[in-house]
């Protein structure tokens, strides 16, 4: 298992129907280590998981979960940060957030 850390900004998406989803995005070396990875995946599966996804367990702070990093078409993953954590951690829209994935 391939352990990466990585620091970005929480941001907010709102839907079309009003919905607000929250992010952070991964990029620099920490994007690359989850293309990497991917690639490697698909080469020896032969196969990519829906949308390209990556599995991963998360830590921020005292929270740990298993959710899906998704890639950014411009380059780049998207990481969701529901709302249990957000409220567990403290975290707002704007705030900077030290993020460990595991996959």
């Amino acid at each position: 298992m391939e352990s990466i850390e990585h620091t970005g900004t929480l941001f907010r998406w709102q839907g079309g129907e009003g919905g607000n989803w929250y992010f952070i995005a991964i990029d620099g070396a920490a994007g690359e280590a989850l293309s990497a990875t991917r690639l490697m995946r698909r080469l020896e599966s032969g196969s990519a998981r829906g949308f390209g996804m990556i599995k991963v367990t998360v830590r921020i702070g005292g929270s740990r979960w298993q959710t899906s990093a998704f890639p950014q078409k411009s380059g780049g993953w998207l990481l969701p940060v529901k709302a249990a954590i957000r409220r567990a951690e403290g975290l707002g829209e704007g705030d900077q957030v030290w993020v460990v994935l595991e996959f």
